[in-house]
């Protein structure tokens, strides 16, 4: 009898000498950081049959743990328990419902064979599964879902410029501390294709590198109103709204999406709110400002207004004669000057278009044999963007007269009255008013804020002088026929 008193105290003491040599291990491996924040919560539970059975306290801890340390408590538990030492895990999850006591479900690890053993039964009125995680596809091994983020995004080829300095500023300042600094949420928006989903991704990549203990989940707005419809059917919206609130660091691109769509706005407004609390962070793209959103609701709108909403514009040549040369870099191909000075004029709303023109213009010249020359690319754009490039831009009017003449395209947008300037500013004004749809007001603020006024002034100019001078007629043809992309 004295044995038996004795015996489940020293039983219950092994299994958490295990575990703390398992600790000490695991300690010398990992971060300070990663230890307090996986391994410390976690307690030993029990030790039977060369299985030890550990207390995690969600679902979702259990997961990181199996994608990110399975490898190291492999090892350490064989070299505890021997070759046939295995791992469970017994995940406590709180019933806020109609009962304050926790309940338990044991979840076997990937390498451990499914034990017959029956589990604490659940509440009746509970759930009888854990979290649902819904990006899991029915049909596949469930798996940790990773952050979804695209590798390609990065801050590394992010090209800055004074269209996105604040918005790439706001970016690193919550890289460094997410959910610590004024800017949660985190609103990037604009217009299509000036990279907004570059920047999301970056963000979400650096805090990985920053922080590899937060998880981070970039999720495009019309896969989370899937996602939701889903949970909707199966009825596991509770799942579906805990799996997100469980994230340190949410992404949704595109939010804009989101409007009209009330059922889907109301769960998200509820996790946005949790999120917020509990000091995560908040990034979010959308193709308009805050105020211009139709369909939303002000509540959500209102809260998207409670940190930074940051402006993606669009990008000068100089950005984006930029963003070809990092393109081109990272491709490890090389194009002649001319021609990407010439992509860059003439695509200048949107980079995604600009960086595809340069690679079909790349794929023409290998596909036909040919070498990328500017004819080449001329007539690639025309094909590429259609009737939007029949329209040149006023940036390469500009440049083909200032090439064409020699004046610096700075002295050409300068106040200077020199007389052969003043002749090369009136041309490109009167090639901007003949060859694109700006306004008078735009083509003079393109060159040197000048007005309207001195804009029509400077067409009249160039007509006369076309009329009675052959040799300044000869000018303006050559520059036609450059500034022609047919």
């Amino acid at each position: 009898m004295p044995s038996a008193t004795t015996s489940a105290p020293t039983m219950k003491k092994d299994h958490e000498k295990i575990w703390d040599r398992c600790l000490e291990v695991i300690k010398d491996n990992v971060s300070e950081q990663s230890f307090r924040t996986w391994f410390a919560p976690v307690k030993a539970l029990r030790l039977a049959d060369h299985v030890l059975t550990i207390q995690v306290p969600s679902q979702f801890f259990y997961e990181w743990l199996e994608e990110h340390y399975i490898g190291l408590l492999k090892k350490i538990i064989r070299k505890e328990l021997g070759t046939e030492g295995r791992l469970e895990y017994s995940i406590i999850m709180e019933n806020n419902a109609h009962n304050s006591h926790p309940y338990t479900v044991k979840v076997p690890t990937s390498n451990v064979r499914e034990t017959r053993n029956s589990a604490v039964p659940l509440p009746a009125d509970l759930s009888q599964s854990p979290i649902k995680n819904p990006f899991i596809i029915p049909g596949l091994k469930k798996v940790m879902i990773e952050s979804n983020l695209n590798k390609n995004y990065s801050f590394d080829n992010y090209i800055e410029g004074d269209c996105n300095r604040l918005a790439r500023s706001a970016g690193y300042a919550v890289s460094s501390k997410p959910g610590g600094t004024s800017f949660n949420p985190l609103l990037l928006f604009g217009g299509v294709g000036l990279g907004k989903t570059h920047l999301a991704n970056a963000i979400g990549i650096e805090i990985k590198k920053n922080h590899p203990d937060k998880s981070v989940l970039y999720v495009p707005a019309e896969k989370f109103t899937q996602q939701f419809i889903e949970a909707v059917k199966n009825n596991s919206v509770n799942d579906f709204s805990q799996f997100y609130q469980m994230v340190d660091v949410l992404i949704i691109d595109d939010v804009q999406f989101l409007a009209g769509k009330e059922k889907t706005q109301d769960v998200f407004f509820h996790i946005f709110n949790h999120l917020h609390q509990a000091g995560r962070q908040v990034v979010l793209t959308s193709d308009k400002a805050p105020v211009e959103m139709a369909g939303m609701e002000q509540r959500l709108l209102s809260r998207f207004k409670w940190g930074l909403s940051a402006d993606l514009q669009t990008p000068s040549l100089e950005t984006r004669i930029a963003i070809l040369d990092k393109k081109m870099y990272a491709e490890g191909i090389d194009l002649p000057k001319e021609v990407v000075e010439y992509l860059a004029y003439s695509i200048t709303t949107n980079i995604r278009e600009l960086e595809g023109a340069m690679i079909s213009l790349i794929a023409q010249s290998s596909l036909n044999k040919k070498a990328v020359t500017l004819d080449l690319a001329k007539q690639m754009i025309d094909k590429f963007v259609k009737n939007t490039a029949r329209e040149v831009s006023i940036d390469y009017i500009q440049k083909v007269v200032c090439d064409y003449f020699d004046p610096p395209i700075e002295l050409l947008k300068s106040k200077t009255r020199k007389r052969e300037v003043v002749q090369a500013r009136q041309i490109a004004m009167y090639f901007a008013k003949k060859m694109t749809k700006s306004s008078l007001a735009n083509i003079g603020a393109h060159c040197g804020g000048k007005d309207h006024a001195t804009v029509l002034h400077a067409c009249r100019t160039v007509n006369n002088l076309q009329e009675t001078d052959k040799q300044f007629r000869g000018y303006l043809d050559d520059l036609e026929k450059k500034l022609s992309i047919h």
